[in-house]
């Protein structure tokens, strides 16, 4: 057994996004909103070949945050997927579904860690966390390809059974350096 657990990890580790995008179809996920981001590029590009989701590009994260509410009362279970530098352009918008408590799912891949060039993601790097807990969203935080499948199948649970707003944080160094 020890080798076919580590085949496993071994697997997730490119596969991750294929594996992430088969529990939110178990999850009973049917509506994704985005905005174009190299670190969910796979996870877009299966969503939006699938024919049974309806995606939205966004011109800013906190669209997403009010179709994913409307998904919700039309009936669809929806999950978000942004950069953290987009968190900061939603934190009103959070509101919403925190007040209303319609369910949210956040996929937030982190910039301004590990191996980041950039030094303009870094401020919102270090706040996102702090600033998606202040307006009352619950923060789970993954680094492996394991640890993300585990923590969004717990987060789809708590968001779409238990109406709770999640935000995912994964790890920059899972995500790997950006390359320009």
């Amino acid at each position: 057994m020890p080798a076919q657990k580590g085949a496993r990890v071994r697997d997730l580790a490119n596969e991750w996004p294929i594996e992430l995008y088969e529990t939110l179809k178990a999850a009973n996920v049917r509506h994704m909103s985005y905005v174009p981001d190299a670190g969910h590029s796979t996870l877009i590009k299966l969503f939006n070949e699938d024919p049974h989701v309806v995606s939205n590009v966004l011109t800013t994260e906190e669209e997403g945050v009010a179709i994913a509410a409307g998904a919700w009362l039309g009936g669809m279970r929806s999950v978000i997927l942004m950069q953290s530098s987009g968190v900061g352009n939603c934190i009103n918008m959070l509101s919403l579904p925190v007040q209303a408590r319609f369910p949210l799912l956040l996929l937030v891949t982190m910039r301004g860690e590990w191996d980041e060039f950039n030094p303009w993601q870094v401020p919102m790097g270090k706040a996102t966390q702090a600033a998606l807990e202040a307006v009352g969203v619950t923060v789970l935080r993954a680094e492996t390809g394991v640890d993300l499948i585990e923590t969004v199948e717990q987060a789809a649970t708590m968001a779409y059974q238990a109406d709770q707003q999640i935000a995912v944080l994964i790890g920059q160094r899972l995500l790997g350096k950006k390359k320009w």
